[in-house]
């Protein structure tokens, strides 16, 4: 499946925009800028909202160091790209415009009402609101989000965004596409309702419907492969002009009513990006005031992150992203295929030096206790099993375990971390040292990021290569325990190629765990089950997590109503962000 490998691209993209750049710098110092009114203070974003505001007008200005994976919302995948469409496009369904855990709560948004349910579950309902229209003026219609949902099948046109509701409306590949002729009957439309029926149940369908994946395109402004020089607004905003690589600017669709949407507030005029290659001089600029955000939300670099803390550290937040840095034990490779072996690097790893060396608690992350984010519901803060949030090695229980396993005096393995995060190199480094002590001699073998699907993601290459240590992260593709762990944990997503399993997970208390918290439709419930997977994940040694990954954020004294969102991986919600 598509999914299969795209969720690889967008990982890539994402550990390379949210982890790479985490450099080891002391948390803070100097001036006394908490209460820096100009900046709203710090941490004044998260959990609350900076500024509060409804005034409209002025210019907000982006600036970033990558360009989206592509803007058309069919084939995007990369986090910070999910965010900005907001701006210009909407979905049945959308997240709450609200700070934290509140932000998660789907609402309607083209829709009337969330769906009207039935079938056990398997067929979801909606109707459209009235009024809605595209930045022509003409209506949007029931057809034209099937049309968008549609273009998913178009993968040898559109690859490259997360094909789930195709995988759960097509799991046999029946329907060939909107370019191929035919109609899918897995959706229907009549008037201004719109019909879903899914194979099975899926608790987190609507979650998967509030994706930008499923944003609505009118057929006769597809162009395809090209679509996304100029998609067509559905949302406050459409495009003016966009220069690939270099600069986009937003301005107001008039079509837009905020009369039929209540989760945009689209307080701006114009909406501003610019793009460069060099990160310290996107955060002069940020510092500068030359710049309000930065688009990709990476955190600021070493350089900017310390003089942001120590002179302007009103304007900053330390926000919790959805991503966690982790070493998996490929089952392939001996001796990780015995669980004792396996629990054994997990107890001689010094967590609080890999945590130093990834930028200590403000720019790498606290501990990670267990493999689930505090983003994502079903996070057990409770679930340490292994006393990892002590932050020391445990060295008798780790020379215990070498003795069940077989190997008392230690052995020698391989562990595969990316040259293209500096932050990995660093604390494959602490782990090597700390497991050297209880007789575990790790070679670091590094690799290009950028081939990590069929490097660490091909079981022949990890066998040649003997990695019984594979250090990589991970986020949510949306904030639910199968968003963020179905590609991780359960068997049915080990494959030869572009596996995300690295561990080889192929465990039925996991499988069963995960499909019974897939099919649940209370969330509340979903959430328990899926902590409980969690827990059997952990139970099973196959995973060494590091860090719950922080960032420092930057935000100008400009700004008003910013605040971090789970939606959006403990991200700022762009649509709703306003400039004085």
């Amino acid at each position: 499946m598509r999914t299969k490998r795209t969720s690889r691209r967008r990982l890539a993209a994402v550990s390379a925009l949210a982890i790479g750049t985490l450099l080891a710098t002391s948390a803070c110092g100097g001036g006394d800028s908490d209460s820096d009114s100009a900046g709203a203070g710090f941490n004044a974003g998260i959990n609350k909202v900076a500024k509060a505001s409804d005034k409209k007008g002025g210019t907000i200005k982006y600036v970033g160091v990558q360009d989206a994976d592509s803007w058309d919302t069919t084939r995007m995948y990369y986090a910070f790209a999910f965010d900005f469409a907001r701006y210009y496009s909407r979905q049945l369904v959308s997240y709450d415009g609200a700070p934290g855990k509140k932000g998660i709560n789907l609402k309607p948004d083209l829709a009337k009402a969330k769906a009207k349910i039935s079938d056990d579950g398997k067929t979801y309902e909606y109707e459209l609101k009235d009024g809605l229209k595209w930045e022509d003026g003409k209506p949007i219609t029931a057809e034209d989000v099937k049309y968008g949902i549609e273009r998913q099948w178009a993968q040898k046109v559109l690859s490259g965004g997360p094909t789930y509701l195709k995988d759960i409306l097509d799991p046999d590949g029946k329907y060939k596409g909107p370019y191929e002729g035919g109609d899918f009957k897995g959706i229907e439309t009549k008037g201004n309702k719109i019909t879903f029926h899914l194979a099975e149940r899926n608790g987190d369908f609507e979650q998967m419907l509030a994706m930008p994946t499923n944003s609505p395109v009118r057929k006769d402004k597809d162009a395809k492969s090209k679509y996304a020089l100029k998609p067509f607004s559905s949302g406050p905003y459409k495009f003016q002009s966009y220069t690939p690589n270099k600069n986009l600017t937003l301005v107001r669709n008039p079509s837009w009513s905020k009369k039929n949407d209540d989760l945009r507030k689209a307080l701006p005029d114009k909406v501003q990006v610019t793009l460069l290659t060099n990160p310290d001089e996107r955060d002069k600029r940020l510092i500068n005031g030359d710049a309000d955000l930065d688009l990709n939300q990476r955190g600021m670099d070493s350089q900017g992150r310390t003089t942001a803390l120590k002179k302007h550290k009103g304007n900053v937040d330390n926000s919790q992203s959805g991503f966690i840095s982790y070493v998996a034990f490929p089952q392939s490779i001996k001796p990780f295929d015995n669980i004792h072996c396996r629990k054994a690097a997990i107890y001689g790893t010094d967590h609080k030096s890999v945590q130093t060396a990834r930028g200590g608690p403000m720019a790498g992350g606290g501990l990670a206790i267990n493999m689930l984010p505090p983003v994502v519901p079903g996070h057990d803060k409770s679930d340490d099993q292994y006393g990892i949030a002590k932050g020391k090695p445990d060295v008798t229980k780790a020379k215990a375990e070498l003795k069940k396993c077989g190997k008392p005096k230690g052995f020698k393995t391989t562990m595969a971390v990316r040259n293209t995060d500096k932050a990995d190199v660093k604390s494959s480094e602490a782990i090597q040292a700390s497991l050297k002590k209880v007789g575990i001699d790790v070679e670091i073998d590094q690799f290009d990021g950028a081939q990590g699907s069929s490097i660490v993601g091909n079981q022949d290459k990890v066998k040649q290569k003997n990695y019984g240590m594979v250090m990589y992260g991970w986020g949510p593709d949306f904030p639910s325990g199968q968003g963020y762990g179905v590609e991780l944990w359960h068997s049915k997503k080990i494959r030869d190629n572009g596996n995300n399993n690295y561990a080889l997970i192929d465990e039925k208390k996991v499988d069963e765990g995960m499909d019974g918290a897939i099919a649940e439709l209370d969330p509340d419930k979903a959430a328990d089950k899926y902590a409980a997977v969690n827990k059997e994940v952990m139970k099973g040694g196959y995973y060494l997590p590091l860090t719950y990954l922080k960032v420092i954020q930057w935000r100008s004294s400009r700004l008003t109503n910013v605040y971090a969102t789970d939606a959006y991986s403990g991200w700022y919600d762009f649509v709703n962000i306003g400039v004085k």
